[in-house]
C-alpha cells in the first residue's frame, strides 16, 4: 500500500486530481451518451471508489450510501479505511459529488477524518424543506491491525450537516444525549444506508434514519435492538422512535437479530423496514417490519423472509412507482452476484432470485439506492472480481432495464395434504417416467420449486427423503432435490449424483444450538448414470444417516442439530438452492416425510399407506399453465 499523504496535503492532492480529471475528460473521446432528442441508456456503470486509483492512501473503500440533494446533486459517501479493510481501524468517511445525474464525479473529499480510531456507518438523509443535508454516524476507538471491534465495543453516534449541497460539512455533534439509551452499551450502528423524510401520514417532514444496538450485561450479550430514529425539526433534535428487541439466550442462541435497516415510504405511507438477519434461529437471512405512525412503532416485530435468497449482508430498499426494489447479492450463502429484485406488493412478497435483475456476478456486498430523477435509479456498491471489497461501483438504470413483471410460472401438483403446487422453471418439459410420467430437465434452466410452507423445514426430527432419477451425464454437480440453505456452515438436506467421482451422495448439515454447524453425509460407489431409473432414498433416524439405493442401502453416523435453521431455506428438484448447478436427466415421484420410515416401507417404494403423511409429494407427470 502506498504512503499516506499528510492531511494537510489532502486538500491539494484532490485539487490536483480534479485538474487532471478534467483534463482527460476534456480530451477524450465524448462519453456514448443520447444524443438531444434521443432515448438515454437505459444502463450505465462505472468505479467510483478504488484504493489504487483515489488519492489519499487508502488501503480499501467500503460501506457505500448516497442520496439527492434539493439542487439534484448526488452524494455518494463510503468509508476510508487507512491501514486495511477491517471495520474497526482508522476509518475516514469520505464523499463524491456528482452534479449531472452521476455521469461524471467530482475528487474525493474528507467528510469526517477518523484520526486513528473508527469514524463510520454514514446514514445521510435530505431535508427538502431547507436543503440540509444531514450525515449520522457512528464512533468507535479505532485498532491498528485488521480484528473487529472487541465486545463489549463502545460506540457512539454522531451528526454533521452540510448547508452548501455537500461542499463543506459542519463539525460532529455527539448525539449520544439523544438516541443512546443507557442500556444499548455494546454494539451501536446507524445505517449504514440513506434514510428518508416522510410526505404523508401524520408526521409530514419527520426525518427518519434506521439504528441497531446491543445490550451487554458485563458479562455477556442479553439483547439486540433494532430502532428507527427520528427528527421532527430538521435535526435539531433526535429521539428514539419504533423499537423491537430480541433477546439473546445465555447460550448465545437468539431467534433474531435484525440490524443495518434499510427504509422506504410506501404509497400508503407506511414505512417498509427491511435488515440483515445474522445467525438467528429463525429461516432467512433478511427481516422486515412496518410502521404505520410513522416511526414511532412497529406494527409488530421484525419477520424473517425464508425464502428471500441473499447472503448475510446489507442491503437496500427503495420506492420506484409501482414496485418496491430491493438490491443486495443474490447468493445465499456468499457475497456474489449483485441483483435487484422487486415488490409489487408493499414488500409482502419479492420476487425470486430468476426474476431478478443481475447487475454483475462478480463478488458483491452492500449498496444503496437513491433516485437520480423520475425515471432513473442509481445503485451505488461493492464489487470486485476477486473481493467485493474490492472496489464500489455506481449504476444507473432506468425501470425498463429491470427484467418485466412476469406471469406466473407453470406448476406441477404436490399431493401432499394441504400443499400448493411447485412451481416448474426453466424448460422442465414431460417425459415418460419410472411411475407413469416424469420431468425432464436441460441442465440450463430447469428445475422445480416449491413455495415455502412452514411444514417443509425438518428440523431436529427423523426424516426420510425418497425419489427417482436416471441420467447419462458423466462430469459436473447433477443435483437431484435440494432442501435447505447452501455452502459448509448453513444447515442444509440434498441428495445429488456426482458423476465425476463414480458416486451419488446424500448429505445433512445441522446447527445444535449455538455450535458450530456440523455435516453427514452417505456416499455410494456407482454413479449410477446409466440413463436407467434408480429409486433413491435418504433417511435420517435411529442416530443414523442412511442412503437407499434400489434396494441396498449404506449408513453413517447422525449428526445432532437441526437441518433447517438460521439461513434461507428452499426446496428445489433438479438445482442447487442457489442455482449454481442444474441436473441433466430426470425426476420422479419425489416424497418427503418428517419421520423415518421403515427399511420395509422404503423397500417397496412409497407404499400407500405412507403417503398420507407425507410433506412433499410431487408426481412430476406432467405441468399446468401458470395463472
Amino acid at each position: 500500500m502506498p504512503s499516506r499523504p499528510p492531511r494537510s496535503l489532502r486538500p491539494a492532492l484532490a485539487a490536483a486530481l480534479a485538474t487532471a480529471t478534467a483534463f482527460a475528460a476534456a480530451t477524450a473521446p465524448p462519453p456514448a451518451y443520447a444524443r438531444p432528442g434521443e432515448r438515454a441508456p437505459e444502463f450505465e456503470e462505472r468505479v467510483l471508489f478504488r484504493a489504487d486509483a483515489d488519492p489519499g492512501g487508502y488501503a480499501c473503500f467500503r460501506i457505500p450510501a448516497i442520496v439527492r440533494t434539493t439542487e439534484g446533486t448526488l452524494l455518494a459517501f463510503a468509508e476510508g479505511r487507512v491501514l486495511n479493510c477491517g471495520d474497526a481501524a482508522d476509518i475516514d468517511i469520505v464523499v463524491k459529488r456528482s452534479t449531472d445525474g452521476g455521469r461524471t464525479w467530482g475528487p474525493l473529499q474528507v467528510v469526517n477524518d477518523g484520526g486513528g480510531d473508527t469514524h463510520g456507518n454514514p446514514a445521510p438523509v435530505v431535508d427538502r424543506a431547507t436543503g440540509r443535508v444531514l450525515l449520522t454516524e457512528t464512533y468507535n476507538a479505532g485498532r491498528t491491525d485488521a480484528a473487529n471491534c472487541a465486545i463489549p465495543c463502545t460506540r457512539t453516534p454522531h451528526l454533521q450537516h452540510s448547508d452548501d449541497d455537500g461542499v463543506t460539512w459542519s463539525a460532529p455533534r455527539d448525539l449520544s444525549p439523544e438516541i443512546l439509551p443507557a442500556d444499548w452499551n455494546s454494539w451501536y450502528a446507524t445505517g449504514p444506508v440513506h434514510g428518508v423524510q416522510l410526505t404523508g401520514g401524520g408526521h409530514p417532514g419527520r426525518l427518519v434514519v434506521g439504528v441497531n444496538a446491543e445490550t451487554w450485561d458485563g458479562d455477556r450479550i442479553t439483547a439486540n435492538h433494532a430502532a428507527l430514529v427520528v427528527s421532527d425539526d430538521g435535526g435539531a433534535h433526535w429521539k428514539v422512535g419504533a423499537t423491537d428487541t430480541w433477546p439473546v439466550a445465555a447460550d448465545g442462541t437468539f431467534r433474531q437479530k435484525p440490524s443495518e435497516l434499510t427504509l422506504t415510504e410506501r404509497a400508503d405511507g407506511a414505512l417498509l423496514v427491511s435488515g440483515r438477519e445474522e445467525r438467528g434461529t429463525d429461516l432467512g437471512h433478511r427481516t422486515q417490519a412496518l410502521s404505520l405512525d410513522g416511526g414511532d412503532s412497529f406494527a409488530a416485530p421484525f419477520r424473517a423472509l425464508p425464502d428471500l435468497y441473499t447472503p448475510q449482508v446489507q442491503g437496500a430498499v427503495l420506492r420506484m412507482g409501482d414496485r418496491t426494489l430491493l438490491s443486495a447479492p443474490a447468493d445465499p450463502d456468499r457475497r456474489r452476484t449483485m441483483s435487484v429484485r422487486s415488490s409489487y406488493d408493499g414488500g409482502a412478497t419479492w420476487d425470486s432470485v430468476d426474476r431478478g435483475t443481475v447487475l454483475t456476478r462478480d463478488w458483491s456486498g452492500y449498496s444503496d439506492m437513491v433516485d437520480v430523477d423520475d425515471a432513473t435509479v442509481g445503485l451505488l456498491y461493492e464489487a470486485g472480481a476477486v473481493d467485493a471489497r474490492d472496489e464500489i461501483r455506481f449504476a444507473r438504470f432506468t425501470e425498463d432495464w429491470l427484467q418485466a413483471r412476469r406471469a406466473a410460472d407453470p406448476t406441477t401438483p404436490d399431493l401432499a395434504p394441504g400443499a400448493a403446487p411447485a412451481a416448474v422453471l426453466g424448460g422442465a418439459g414431460p417425459t415418460t417416467g419410472a411411475v407413469g410420467g416424469a420431468l425432464s430437465f436441460d441442465g440450463a434452466d430447469d428445475a422445480v420449486r416449491l413455495p415455502f410452507d412452514e411444514r417443509l423445514p425438518l428440523g431436529d426430527g427423523d426424516f426420510t427423503a425418497s425419489l427417482r432419477f436416471r441420467y447419462s451425464a458423466a462430469d459436473g454437480e447433477q443435483p437431484l432435490l435440494w432442501m435447505g440453505g447452501v455452502g459448509i456452515a448453513q444447515p442444509q438436506v440434498w441428495l445429488r449424483a456426482e458423476p465425476a467421482h463414480g458416486r451419488v451422495q446424500g448429505l445433512i448439515t445441522a446447527r445444535d444450538g449455538a455450535a458450530a454447524p456440523r455435516s453427514a453425509w452417505v456416499r455410494t460407489d456407482d454413479a449410477l448414470n446409466d440413463g436407467r431409473w434408480h429409486h433413491l432414498a435418504l433417511r435420517r433416524g435411529g442416530g443414523r444417516l442412511t442412503l437407499f439405493v434400489d434396494g441396498e442401502q449404506t449408513g453413517a453416523a447422525d449428526v445432532p442439530g437441526s437441518v433447517s435453521t438460521g439461513s434461507p431455506f428452499g426446496v428445489h428438484v433438479g438445482e442447487r438452492v442457489d442455482g449454481r448447478a442444474r441436473l441433466r436427466g430426470a425426476v420422479d415421484e419425489v416424497h418427503v416425510w418428517n419421520r423415518a420410515l421403515t427399511d420395509e416401507e422404503i423397500a417397496a417404494g412409497d407404499p400407500p399407506s405412507a403417503l398420507a403423511d407425507a410433506v412433499v409429494h410431487l408426481p412430476l407427470d406432467g405441468t399446468s399453465a401458470g395463472g
